[in-house]
């Protein structure tokens, strides 16, 4: 299994993780496996409570399985300790977590500074990044999260979380929170932002229609375990039961 995975064909692996809380005799996630290339984008889906966000939170360590096996980069969560585990993983949330009281140059630099890397460094990354999510750095950099709208604090976010560049990014209902045109518009971007740089994404929504728009691997959950996984194309033409199929109608997909 740890050879196969040294291939670099997969760099986000998981085998059949399992949560239990303390003091709840019920599984939170059951027996979920599934792999992400280097580049894809694969988005769980599911009802509130299903045990994706979980599942997330597993994969970055901020929960241990009770059971199960994570891969990231050909790196078992084993052999590393959570804190140096998290820092190659780049973690975005819910409206984009940015510190009221820092700037956007401050909030995206923040794990370099901590990290403490050169400040000519930082500058220079700041620059790069800020012109990748069209903020230019010379208006927005002294600018609070405050004096941003809803969309260019998402896209700080993503700059935050892309910093000291990581092969791999979990992303925890990042567009949630917006209004349908900035949502579209973002989507748009991120996918146009992906195929340059490759990472592999995985992305906890509850929007059926941004799953299928953005992922290559669409993971649907129910009650702590995987209902069907698969294309866009697989859900609607190959529905695994009667919970998918239901589940797909309700979204007015079909």
């Amino acid at each position: 299994m740890v050879e196969l995975f040294n291939t670099r064909k997969f760099m986000i692996k998981v085998e059949k993780l399992t949560k239990i809380f303390p003091g709840s005799g019920a599984k939170a996630v059951e027996d979920v496996s599934f792999t992400l290339e280097k580049g894809e984008i694969g988005c769980i889906i599911g009802t509130s409570g299903c045990g994706k966000t979980t599942t997330l939170k597993m994969i970055n360590r901020l929960i241990e399985p009770t059971e199960g096996q994570i891969f990231v980069d050909e790196n078992h969560s084993h052999t590393v300790d959570p804190i140096s585990w998290r820092r190659k993983i780049g973690y975005v949330v819910q409206k984009a977590g940015l510190l009221p009281h820092m700037t956007v140059k401050q909030n995206i630099s923040l794990l370099s500074t901590i990290l403490e890397k050169d400040q000519s460094y930082i500058t220079r990354r700041v620059r790069e990044l800020m012109s990748i999510i069209n903020l230019p750095y010379d208006e927005y950099q002294e600018r609070y999260p405050s004096e941003l709208s809803g969309g260019q604090q998402q896209r700080v976010g993503i700059a935050r979380a892309l910093m000291e560049d990581p092969p791999i990014m979990l992303m925890d209902e990042p567009f949630g929170a917006l209004d349908p045109v900035t949502r579209n518009s973002l989507h748009s971007e991120f996918w146009d932002l992906n195929q340059k740089l490759h990472k592999t994404i995985l992305i906890v929504t509850h929007d059926l229609t941004e799953a299928f728009k953005l992922g290559d691997l669409v993971i649907l959950m129910d009650q702590g375990k995987i209902v069907q996984k698969g294309s866009k194309e697989d859900f609607l033409k190959r529905p695994a039961n009667k919970f998918v199929e239901e589940f797909v109608k309700g979204e007015g997909l079909v």
